[in-house]
Order: C-alpha cells, then structure tokens, then sequence
C-alpha cells in the first residue's frame, strides 16, 4: 500500500487525467520532464511536496532506466498504491511509444527516398549539437571534484582507445566509488556524517514477493517468444539484448547509445550506420523518456528479419517487446524498493556509487559525441589497432561538406541563438531537404 502523506490526495480519476496530460506534453528530456511533473504535481496540485519530491528524485537516480518515468511511476505509487503507479508510469510512456512506433512505420517505409534521406541528413547534424549539448550541461554539474574529473576522462579512454565493454566501465566506476565513499568522501563531494533513519524496516517477505511477480511479468513475452518462434529468431535476440540493457542503463539514453548502435551494427546487423543518430532525433520531437529511441532500434531489426510475419507486423512486434522488456524493469526497481526510499536516504555508500557513475556517464558521452561526428561528417571511418588500442579514424576522403554546414548551423542555433531543440530540428530539417537537391 502507498504511504499517507499530508498532501492533498486525488481521486484516482484525477490522477489519471493528470499524468494523461502530463504523458502527451513531456517534451524535452528528463531534465524538462521531471520539471513539468514538479510543476503540475507539487506547485499546481499538492499532492507531493517538496522535499518528498526531491527524497524521490534522488532514489530515481539511483536506479537504472529513466529517472523521469519511475518518479512519475513512484509519484503514482504514494498516492494509490500498486494501480497508481501503474497508471502514472504508462501514461508517461504509452502516448510517446505509440508516436515513435508510427514514426518508425513511417522511416521504414521511406528509407530509400532520396528526399527522406536529406531531411534526416539535417535531423543527424542537429542531434550531433544536442549530444555535445548533453556533454556539457551534464560535465558542468557532475564534474565539481578532481577525482570525478579523473574518472569522466578514464571513461571516455576505455571506451574510445581500448573499446572496453559498456556495462564494465559502468559497474566498475560504480564499485570504485562505493570504495571511494567509504574512506574519501570528500573526493566525490558527499557530506560525511551522513546519519542514520528511524523509519521502520519493510518487509522483506513484501518484497520477496514483488521482486518475483515483476521478474515473471519482464519474463512473460521472452517465454513466448521461446515457445512459439525459438531462440534463433530476431525476436530473441532483441528481447535479450534490451534486458541485459534495461539493467545497466545508468545515465539515461544519451549514456547507452554508441553501445547499443555498437552491438546493434557489429554484433547483430539490425542498423546501418548513423540510423541511431536518426533514431535519436525522432525521440527529441516526440514525448515521453528518451530511452524510447531503442524501441525504434527493435523495430528496424524485426522488420529486416520479418519471417514468418510480414515486415509491418515484425517490427510492431519487435517494437512492442523492446518497449516490454525497457520499462517492465522499471515498475519492478520502484515497487520493489519504494518503500525503502527513506532508509536510503542516508546509504553513503550507494551515494558515493552513483556519484563515480554519474562522472564515468560523462566520459561515456563524450565518447558518444565522438562516435557521432564520425558517423554525420564522414561516410567511412576506418579503425586503426595500436596495441591494445583501436582507434576510430575518419577517412578524410569521404568528408560531407553538407553535413559539416549543417553542423555548423545546428551548433549556431543551438549554443549562440539559444533555440528550442525542437524549432532546432525543425530548421535542419528543412536545411538539409534544401542541401540535399545540391
């Protein structure tokens, strides 16, 4: 059951209708979600106040997946127990997730245009300013220690130099930095003397049990999936590579994506280079947690694979279950730990964690801002193996110059003119079906 707050509570209808609108006007990333939802649930409405909402923020970040759908799912959670935050967190995501699937339809159908081609060619060059964006509003609030400085950078040279795996640059800037916690707090910038809490410890059997019923219900499409098409089809495939992913995706979208176009280029052949970059700017125009680009991900994969189903009904089905086993997770994190929320609070330890993460993220960034540029400005790069290094070299030769102008341009809009990302892309958009008639 949710807790009782001092707070105004809505009727569940009410509730509803709120994170129904909330749902359709979530524009912007986390940072602009996460503010509608303060604006319409602490200031508007008093349901939550402040410092609960800010207690909640916190835990979110702790998670992984998208810290802006599991506050609203937790939001939910306090004010109607299981059924609020079911509602709460699918309408985050639900009106989005049906926008990026028609979305997605639609590029499939029109990937071999040349007019399509050129509008998306804009739409690259605007996401490259809008990751490099992310790198430094991310690096100017994360970055406020040495240490973390020294981790961002030892980050960006595992992935870039040695091509070390995602997850274990992840885990490992974690696990150093509940270390680090432990006996040098200051280095991570945490207040010692953190104290203790005196809510009452809940309960683990509770707890036994929802961790059980919502491993069972990630579980329920792999199952058939299994049963009925087997583990060599695609469906297979996506299904186990995006849960592997919704348990390491610490940082939000911006941190996962050169490793899922990585494997989803080299290891499995779902994409084409720069499709992610597309992918990424069809998620920055529509609503709903950025995470959403990988829906389109599983889509393009099923549909290029589609047997025995026809491609339209492939990658509906291929979208459908990344979205499944993306934010199923997501529900099982907050209901399961939830009630937790207060006792950790003060955890120093799972603090100073995600503190080294958060740094190591904006290494992981930047390395995405690199992978990017390749992939916008050069139609082919080449990798150049130096010991236990590889670098990602550009060939010169295949230079874009119509993609460097709108580089340019975006970069303009963005940092000098202070536009609206999406009047931004709407703007390339237009400039690169003007660049690509040339």
């Amino acid at each position: 059951m949710a807790a009782n707050v001092s707070t105004d509570i809505p009727d569940f209808r009410q509730l509803v209708r709120v994170f129904a609108r909330i749902g359709c006007l979530s524009f912007g990333g986390p940072a602009g979600q996460i503010a509608l939802m303060h604006g319409e649930i602490v200031e508007k409405h008093k349901w939550v106040d402040e410092e609960q909402y800010l207690h909640a923020l916190n835990f979110c970040h702790l998670l992984p997946g998208p810290e802006a759908q599991q506050l609203a799912t937790w939001i939910g959670w306090r004010l109607h127990g299981l059924k609020g935050g079911l509602a709460a967190g699918l309408l985050f995501v639900i009106p989005g997730a049906l926008i990026m699937l028609a979305l997605s339809s639609l590029y499939a159908l029109a990937a071999n245009l040349d007019w399509f081609a050129a509008l998306f060619l804009g739409i690259k060059a605007a996401v490259l300013a809008i990751v490099v964006q992310a790198l430094i509003r991310i690096g100017g609030r994360a970055l406020n220690t040495r240490f973390k400085q020294a981790l961002a950078v030892a980050a960006f040279l595992a992935l870039f130099l040695f091509n070390l795996p995602f997850p274990l640059v992840l885990l490992g800037a974690g696990a150093m930095g509940m270390i680090v916690a432990a006996y040098r707090p200051d280095w991570l910038a945490l207040k010692s003397g953190s104290g203790t809490d005196a809510s009452p410890r809940p309960s683990f059997a509770v707890m036994s049990r929802t961790v059980l019923l919502w491993l069972a219900i990630w579980a329920v499409p792999m199952v058939l999936v299994l049963v009925i098409l087997g583990q060599d089809h695609v469906l297979w495939d996506v299904g186990v590579f995006f849960s592997q992913l919704a348990i390491v995706t610490f940082g939000g979208a911006y941190a996962v994506l050169a490793y899922i176009a990585q494997e989803a280029m080299q290891t499995y052949g779902w994409l084409h280079a720069g499709e992610m970059a597309d992918g990424l700017g069809l998620a920055e125009t529509t609503p709903g947690p950025l995470i959403l680009v990988t829906q389109r991900v599983g889509f393009l994969a099923a549909f290029r694979s589609p047997e025995p189903f026809s491609p339209i009904v492939a990658g509906i089905f291929g979208a459908a279950l990344t979205t499944w086993v993306t934010f199923a997770p997501c529900f099982l994190w907050i209901f399961t730990f939830a009630p937790w929320i207060e006792r950790l609070q003060h955890a120093t330890r799972l603090k100073g964690g995600l503190a080294a993460l958060t740094a190591a993220v904006v290494g992981v960034i930047a390395n995405l801002s690199v992978w990017f540029a390749l992939h916008v400005l050069f139609a082919r790069a080449t990798i150049a193996v130096v010991g236990p290094m590889q670098l990602n070299l550009p060939d010169w030769a295949t230079f874009d110059w119509r993609a460097g102008v709108l580089s340019v341009l975006a970069a303009v809009i963005l940092f000098a003119l202070k536009w609206s990302i999406f009047r931004m892309l709407a703007v390339l958009a237009v400039a690169g079906l003007a660049l690509g008639s040339l």
